[in-house]
């Protein structure tokens, strides 16, 4: 069988999460596809950061973007409230853990003095590699929820694509979203683009889903995303089984899990038939995929100056 392997974050286990050297580090063990989050600025750029406030696990103040900024400590503040110029002040190389339990200090390699990027910053890397077949996976964070912390869906998806149309790669894109009114909205603005409909236990409810209601559907999960414009389905590894996997089939919507770090599940899901997995460590489903005789991507060197 074929089935991929996409790089959480870039590579979160072997590299800082969501950062221009994570995601060079992915490009060079080699994946099919690169994950990474975004967020909207209060000065609408957009960067990469899973955390809608600012993570002080991943993150860290230096310095002010300038002298007596009331809004420094940056780390804690709202993404949204903040400035690409303030973001781009805090050092993003170094994970902090909050416990002594933290699964990724002792495998993430810190990278000091890197900066958040920007959303074009991180497709220059993907274009400075020369990596013309690995496609860029971008997940709007965006949480109907809370609706202080998070963009305006129509206007938020609208700059994605358009950043992704500057980089030519609307073609070998991905919208991702637990959000599902970002689906729609991207479904009418570049309908032959791969839209992912991200899911986990506690985002099955009408809110997260555009409204829909998974009682109508007879709790069938993969029929609730074709509705909501889904091409593909992304949902928690720990959701899959056969059951999942055969309403998956039976709606012809591809399964991609997340997150498979332990290649014992990773074999699991396979067998049921996910098309992917995305992984902190995409060097540990190689040695699977290696093991398996399965198609294995291939690793890329940089091979062109970054244009932008």
């Amino acid at each position: 069988m074929h089935a991929e392997i996409h790089g959480h974050r870039g590579a979160r286990g072997l590299r800082p999460e969501n950062t221009l050297p994570g995601l060079a580090h992915a490009l060079e063990v080699g994946v099919d596809a690169l994950e990474f989050d975004v967020a909207l600025t209060a000065d609408r750029r957009l960067v990469l950061t899973h955390d809608l406030t600012v993570s002080s696990v991943t993150s860290a103040d230096v310095r002010p973007a300038f002298p007596g900024d009331p809004r420094y400590p940056y780390v804690g503040r709202p993404v949204r409230e903040l400035t690409l110029a303030q973001l781009r002040t805090l050092e993003c190389g170094v994970r902090r853990p909050r416990h002594a339990g933290d699964r990724f200090a002792p495998t993430q390699i810190p990278v000091p003095e890197t900066r958040m990027p920007t959303l074009g910053a991180a497709l220059g890397v993907v274009d400075a590699y020369g990596a013309d077949d690995v496609r860029v996976h971008v997940e709007l964070k965006s949480d109907p929820t809370r609706p202080e912390l998070s963009a305006d869906p129509r206007e938020f998806t609208e700059l994605v694509v358009a950043e992704l149309d500057r980089h030519r790669m609307l073609d070998r894109a991905a919208i991702l979203s637990f959000d599902w009114r970002i689906l729609r909205v991207a479904r009418s603005l570049v309908p032959a683009t791969r839209r992912y409909a991200l899911i986990e236990r506690v985002t099955m409810d009408s809110v997260w889903l555009d409204g829909l209601h998974l009682a109508d559907f007879g709790d069938d999960v993969p029929a609730a995303a074709v509705e909501a414009g889904g091409t593909a389905l992304s949902p928690e590894h720990v959701l899959v089984d056969q059951e999942f996997a055969r309403r998956a089939e039976r709606a012809g919507m591809p399964l991609v899990a997340w997150t498979v770090n332990e290649p014992g599940r990773a074999a699991e899901l396979l067998d049921l038939g996910v098309v992917a997995v995305v992984t902190d460590y995409p060097d540990r489903m190689r040695a699977l995929w290696a093991e398996r005789g399965m198609r294995v991507p291939e690793p890329v060197a940089p091979t062109r100056r970054a244009s932008a």
